[in-house]
């Protein structure tokens, strides 16, 4: 059954479109299970029924024709049960249903199981016997096996069958995924794709079929260079076997069957990356169908020569193109050294396939003010480059060639939230406090030069969190201790007098360097933040040095340390950091000792929190990790990205716990994360006794103007309601209204009438 399973799901993946698919899944599971029948059932998203589509085995005059609503004989008990009906007298169960059209009524025993994808059910996968019998556990087992495999592919298919159709009518569609930076985005898409990934190259066309072709041949020639220079170097080095491979690599680029190919797919007006990859894909499918072991195995060299040559293209095609004004980046996994590349004057906003509201880039994208949605999984990204879309960070949508009404629509709400941004504008001078006089001190986070100017326009008294972490992600090596000193001294003399927090290097999780890879089966809870420079001292008092060094005469600069764990840790950190004191004060440098925290980012900081505040002159909360290790989620993973959320009650307790510790020893608390930049979360963390709220400055006014709505001692009584109760989604929906009783629920994001789409 093993065998059977990897074998229709290679086949599946394959297949070019999702009719190709069904028909696979049907021909292939009635051989298989030796059954009369098998039919695949799919959820219409319009009427919400669910149709007929494939079938081997009944009518195929049937097929399209037959509908059934959820609850609608056996096919729509399955979906509203979504579980597998196992019946040996298919028409003798209550709920059994007969279509003429189909011919059903010669089959008697009925096997079905739902596909579920998302939690939603997609459709049904139906098995059928003349004969009466049960099936047996492990034919419904193998059944269940194959649907849960198969119903990613199948909406990835459909998706992509969706995004072809439109793209010759125009149509309108839309595509959900997570909302991870508030905004509307309007304009073009560009799609950045790993440069040497045959699966990954997007879907487009060039009317200049000449130049196409020129790059084409220019790339061939190149890699046919690169390989027989490779050869040579190494040929001391390696035996006969070894070297041949190289000759064989050769002798597929001279392959004339194959160029013919890829040029005949340039004349069709295909771009020379696609073109080539789809060849080169198809070959490698044909040997890995093959039934002999070596020629399967040939597989794997056919996909590396096709990968280098693709290098060259994507290479070649980089360099001569232009990012569009209103770019909306679109990537499997987009990173911050991508959005580094884009003029931030032309970059409108972001689409990840992969990635969760929570993770590196989605903060980064919240700093910048761009709108972007995360963890769209069923966007068949590599076929809308160039397509004219709209980014609903609020909803976390896309709507892929919107119609005049869905723009307008979309230009209102763009237009209310310059509205209500030109009426909160007058805070930027007003201070930070409660209706009654409460003092709270509200500061940035940012990582970039250009999120300077935004964040003193609106008021930003401080910066709780500088991500030192950003230039060294923007290089590929690690900067000099002379190039660190200039980009710190840039930031704190912008922002001085006022205090700089800048946070010690966080890599690791989901910060990587290209030129320090950390390989890891769990990096969320291996070698990052603290625990890297800790073990690479050379590189933590490198930083730590030009720190200092960047405060001189400013003396505005505060030290924060990542995910310390335990006192352990801090010690070691706090030896170094005074060793680069007393060495910059040997050189002469005058400069003071700033003082020096740690983020409280992990569970065992917040039970040692009283003793760790004894020994730091700060402590700020990463809400963002604490979040996810006290609630077990990776905050990438969209899978699981249901339940992380900054409102469950553990976590607010955590957060409260570890503000009390601080005060007890009568340290200074602050808080660095997301929730700090919400404007409910923000009323609970100011009745809870922060004394410093750092967000991104996008959500500055916002907070403040909730700030300046409310009395102190009505969000004491607000927070000891909320700590009763037992579910985020009620905590939510009670800050919500109580925002809304102020007449201040505009605030947690503009008012809007849905948007309609005739997708």
């Amino acid at each position: 059954m093993l065998g059977s399973l990897r074998s229709i799901v290679q086949e599946v993946n394959t297949a070019r479109d999702l009719p190709s698919v069904l028909n696979i899944i049907v021909r292939r599971v009635r051989e298989d299970m030796h059954t009369k029948v098998c039919s695949v059932y799919l959820r219409d998203k319009q009427s919400g029924n669910y149709v007929l589509m494939a079938t081997e085995g009944l009518n195929p005059d049937a097929v399209g024709q037959v509908h059934l609503a959820p609850g609608e004989g056996l096919v729509g008990n399955v979906v509203t049960r979504e579980e597998p009906i196992n019946l040996e007298q298919a028409e003798a169960h209550p709920a059994y249903q007969y279509f003429p059209a189909t011919g059903e009524e010669r089959f008697s025993s009925f096997l079905g199981t739902p596909i579920i994808h998302h939690r939603a059910v997609l459709g049904v996968l139906v098995v059928q016997q003349a004969e009466r019998r049960r099936f047996d556990e492990g034919e419904e087992a193998y059944l269940v096996t194959l649907a849960a495999q198969l119903a990613g592919v199948i909406a990835h298919a459909e998706a992509t069958g969706a995004l072809a159709n439109i793209g010759q009518q125009r149509n309108e569609t839309k595509f959900t995924g997570l909302a991870a930076s508030p905004g509307i985005a309007i304009g073009r898409a560009h799609i950045i794709a790993p440069p040497a990934n045959l699966a990954a190259v997007p879907y487009a066309c060039s009317m200049d079929t000449e130049a196409e072709l020129a790059l084409f041949h220019q790339a061939l020639s190149a890699a046919r260079s690169e390989i027989r220079d490779v050869g040579e170097r190494l040929k001391n080095d390696l035996n006969k076997e070894e070297r041949a491979l190289f000759d064989a690599y050769i002798s597929m680029l001279d392959d004339s069957s194959i160029a013919v190919e890829v040029c005949e797919r340039i004349r069709q007006q295909l771009t020379a990356s696609r073109a080539w990859a789809e060849v080169m894909l198809e070959h490698v499918r044909r040997f890995e169908a093959m039934s002999d072991s070596y020629f399967r195995d040939r597989a794997a060299d056919v996909r590396d020569l096709g990968a280098r040559v693709l290098m060259h293209l994507r290479q070649q095609e980089q360099s001569r193109r232009d990012y569009p004004e209103n770019t909306i980046l679109i990537g499997e996994e987009l990173t911050a050294s991508v959005l580094a590349e884009v003029p931030r004057e032309k970059l409108a906003g972001l689409v990840s396939v992969k990635g969760s509201a929570n993770s590196h880039v989605a903060i980064i994208a919240r700093a910048m003010g761009v709108p972007a949605v995360m963890g769209a999984q069923e966007l068949p990204w590599e076929q809308v480059d160039g397509v004219d879309l709209v980014v609903d960070g609020y909803r976390g949508e896309l709507h892929i060639h919107p119609g005049p009404e869905l723009k307008r629509r979309y230009d209102a709400i763009v237009e209310e939230e310059r509205e209500l941004a030109r009426n909160l504008d007058h805070l930027a001078k007003l201070p930070a406090e409660t209706a009654d006089g409460h003092r709270v001190r509200m500061w940035v986070n940012t990582g970039l030069m250009a999120d300077v100017v935004r964040s003193l326009e609106r008021g930003a008294e401080g910066v709780g969190l500088y991500r030192t972490e950003v230039p060294f992600l923007l290089r590929d090596r690690f900067p000099s201790e002379e190039e660190q000193r200039e980009i710190y001294r840039e930031q704190l003399q912008a922002f001085a007098p006022r205090p700089v927090t800048m946070r010690t290097l966080d890599i690791g999780g989901d910060k990587a360097l290209t030129y320090f890879p950390i390989e890891e089966t769990n990096p969320f809870l291996g070698w990052r933040g603290i625990r890297v420079t800790l073990d690479h001292p050379e590189i933590f008092l490198g930083q730590v040095r030009a720190m200092m060094k960047a405060s001189v005469g400013l003396d505005n600069l505060r030290i924060m340390l990542p995910m310390i764990s335990g006192v352990g840790e801090l010690e070691a950190a706090r030896r170094l950091v005074d060793r680069a004191y007393n060495e910059l004060l040997e050189e002469g440098y005058q400069i003071e000792r700033p003082p020096l925290g740690i983020m409280v980012e992990v569970p065992s900081a917040v039970y040692q929190a009283r003793e760790l505040a004894k020994r730091v002159d700060f402590m700020s909360v990463g809400s963002n990790d604490l979040t996810q290790y006290l609630l077990a989620v990776d905050r990438n993973n969209s899978r699981v990205a249901s339940i992380y959320h900054s409102y469950h009650p553990a976590v607010l307790q955590a957060l409260l716990q570890v503000v009390t510790a601080g005060h007890e020893t009568s340290t200074k608390v602050g808080i660095c994360g997301e929730l700090a930049g919400d404007p409910g979360g923000a009323l609970l963390l100011v009745a809870m006794g922060y004394d410093v709220l750092s967000m991104n400055a996008t959500n500055l006014p916002r907070v403040k103007a909730a700030l300046r709505e409310v009395n102190k001692s009505d969000l004491d009584r607000l927070l000891q309601q909320v700590l009763l109760m037992e579910s985020p989604e009620q905590i939510e929906e009670k800050l919500r209204g109580y925002l809304e009783d102020l007449g201040i629920g505009g605030l947690v994001q503009p008012k809007q009438t849905e948007p309609s789409s005739n997708s």
